[in-house]
């Protein structure tokens, strides 16, 4: 089923290109993702060739498509990131920048959980259903790679639900900062038997917004960074433990 629609007789260029402007900016296409052929746009949107040709050029032109080397048209990288390189670096670099962006994450994500359950359509739950069902695959197969990507998608999802063009694309550059590995706590927190704990979170949060409860949705979200930021104190207390453990069995060997 496609995504396009028919743009009425004598329309032009620019009505094409606001059509993909608009499913970019709404997150129904996304980064990275490939346009169909000019000849396959040109069916589902009723108009000609030249028209479709001149529309890709003119998004070219707005860093919103871009053309690959060896064929295809694909959707930009227009989210870019919060920071810039050099911050990003530092995060990555200093513990309190953990906390400070689980901080920031528990105060929006409650905000964005909230819109979810209030304003989450038949298929947002749809696609949030399809999403829980992979987490629990991966959750019991206990694979963490899986888990990590299907976590990112989770939180993702309920920003798409909010409906709100900035909520959406503020988390999605959020996030990047997980799964580009800038903040590294996850791994930690799955190996140190939190693995449980988080899928159940998850589950919670889903189920509310599932119910359309948005008290309970805020409740589940912003208790699910909390238990982060404890679990992430408390491993990061014993990894420094065992570190001053290990120097002194190195000094005394």
């Amino acid at each position: 089923m496609s995504v396009f629609e028919r743009i009425p007789v004598g329309k032009t260029s620019d009505d094409v290109a606001h059509q993909i402007e608009a499913l970019v900016l709404e997150g129904i296409l996304r980064v990275g993702e490939q346009l169909p052929s000019e000849r396959d746009l040109a069916i589902e949107t009723g108009v000609s060739r030249p028209v479709v040709r001149e529309a890709i050029l003119l998004l070219e032109n707005r860093k919103i498509l871009r053309r690959q080397q060896g064929g295809g048209t694909y959707v930009n990288d227009i989210i870019g990131q919060v920071f810039s390189d050099p911050i990003v670096e530092l995060l990555g670099h200093h513990k309190k920048a953990t906390v400070d962006y689980l901080e920031y994450r528990r105060e929006i994500e409650s905000v964005a959980t909230g819109f979810a359950a209030e304003r989450a359509t038949k298929s947002d739950r749809e696609l949030l259903e399809k999403i829980i069902e992979k987490m629990k695959q991966a959750h019991q197969a206990a694979n963490f790679d899986v888990e990590a990507q299907v976590d990112v998608e989770f939180h993702s999802l309920i920003g798409e639900m909010t409906h709100n063009l900035v909520l959406m694309h503020t988390l999605r550059s959020c996030y990047r900062l997980l799964s580009e590995g800038i903040i590294k706590n996850r791994e930690q927190l799955y190996d140190t038997g939190g693995r449980q704990a988080l899928f159940e979170q998850h589950m919670n949060i889903a189920n509310a917004i599932l119910q359309g409860n948005k008290d309970a949705a805020i409740k589940a979200s912003r208790f699910h960074i909390d238990y982060i930021l404890k679990r992430s104190a408390h491993v990061a207390m014993q990894l420094e433990r065992e570190r001053i453990a290990g120097l002194r069995n190195k000094q005394r060997s």
